[in-house]
């Protein structure tokens, strides 16, 4: 791949250290083989680039590439109706209790061909595309049989190959256990045999489990970390969501990559992921459609210097939310997160949600997934409410 330098722009590098957005006026961005050869004020640039083909930006704002660090856009159906019933007074576990929630996703998943779920992820990985996303992690979890688990981890992979994203695939066969059955039996007999087939097969780079009332305890969500760790895969949880439950502190323990949601996070919750690297991933989306009020404990997380991401949870039922753009403004005014941290949320940590080291700033060497603003104030991208103020996204140095 040719050198070419990307100049008459301000970079929000969002290196680690930097302070705010670690933000460079009159900058330029030299990018060789994929990969940033240098960054700095355009006037400093070295010589040996002044030959290299020259792309001005405008005076536009360049931002490492927006990484959707949570997501489950592999699924089939809808459930709009479960919408209408929490507006007539029906609570999220009213509504998993009565056989909707999840399952009503299982059935409509699982009746789904490997095609059509493909094409479905593939028209919501297009709509995180085109708001400069260059990640996005996609779970399993509504399958809960090891034909349908597989089939959704498939057509995750399949987002990969058909379009200019990376994609993280997560195994979250412990999401909800299927009606009529016992949860330790299900994870005896369905759960762990569909993980170690799927991980067999090239399919899982993550392992994350659902530990609320309405579906694991922490002792059976540490026996599926147990294997996962047997398979040298690392972990995550969705914890403390809806009530405490002692999720965050597991996660923290089995040195989780992150632990998701935590509205009911302790204090000491938070001390122990600052001791473990444990990313917290707010979901501003879920806590807006189910009409939460308790939020995650922010200052703690602060105080504590815990890494805070922030990601869309887009699903069918808690969080319908194809934006990420949208998720970092519901960050700053439902949880109050400032536009820096909900910038670094999508960007340097939400790569360390999903282990990943070669992006999320722009720095030497690193991934050169960027995306270019017609903006010139960082803020804006969590002040504005709708709309989509990208000018181009460069994927791997390709835009």
């Amino acid at each position: 791949m040719a050198a070419t330098v990307f100049a008459d722009l301000d970079a929000a590098t969002m290196q680690t250290g930097a302070e705010g957005y670690g933000l460079i006026r009159d900058a330029a961005v030299a990018v060789e083989d994929g990969r940033i050869a240098w960054v700095g004020p355009e006037a400093e640039m070295p010589a040996t680039w002044a030959r290299a083909p020259r792309t001005g930006l405008g005076g536009r704002l360049m931002t490492p590439g927006l990484i959707d660090c949570h997501t489950h856009i592999v699924f089939g159906g809808s459930r709009a109706r479960e919408f209408e019933m929490r507006l007539e007074g029906a609570s999220y576990e009213q509504i998993a209790r009565a056989g909707g929630g999840i399952a009503s996703t299982v059935a409509a998943t699982r009746a789904a061909t490997e095609a059509e779920l493909t094409a479905a992820a593939l028209s919501r990985a297009d709509t995180l595309i085109a708001e400069g996303v260059t990640v996005v992690e996609i779970k399993s979890g509504y399958g809960l049989d090891r034909e349908t688990e597989l089939r959704m981890l498939r057509a995750a992979r399949a987002v990969a190959r058909q379009r200019p994203v990376r994609v993280r695939t997560t195994f979250l066969g412990a999401h909800a256990v299927p009606p009529g059955q016992n949860a330790d039996a299900y994870l005896d007999e369905v759960c762990l045999p569909t993980l170690r087939a799927a991980h067999a097969e090239g399919l899982v780079d993550a392992v994350d489990g659902f530990c609320e009332g309405i579906a694991f305890t922490p002792d059976q969500i540490a026996r599926v970390f147990a294997a996962a760790r047997d398979l040298n895969l690392p972990v995550k949880l969705h914890a403390e969501q809806l009530s405490h439950l002692g999720g965050t502190a597991l996660a923290a323990r089995m040195g989780a990559l992150s632990a998701d949601h935590v509205e009911y996070a302790s204090v000491e919750d938070a001390a122990a992921l600052a001791r473990a690297g444990t990313v917290a991933v707010l979901l501003p989306g879920a806590f807006y459609t189910l009409r939460e009020t308790q939020a995650p404990p922010l200052d703690a997380f602060r105080r504590e210097g815990v890494a805070m991401a922030v990601a869309t949870d887009w699903n069918p039922g808690s969080s319908p939310l194809g934006s990420l753009l949208l998720a970092m403004n519901m960050a700053c005014t439902l949880f109050r997160l400032t536009p820096a941290e909900a910038l670094a949320g999508t960007t340097r940590h939400a790569a360390s949600a999903l282990g990943l080291d070669d992006c999320g700033t722009i720095a030497l060497g690193l991934r050169a997934d960027l995306a270019v603003w017609d903006l010139t104030d960082p803020a804006e991208l969590s002040y504005r409410i709708g709309g989509n103020p990208l000018h181009r996204r460069i994927y791997g140095g390709e835009a």
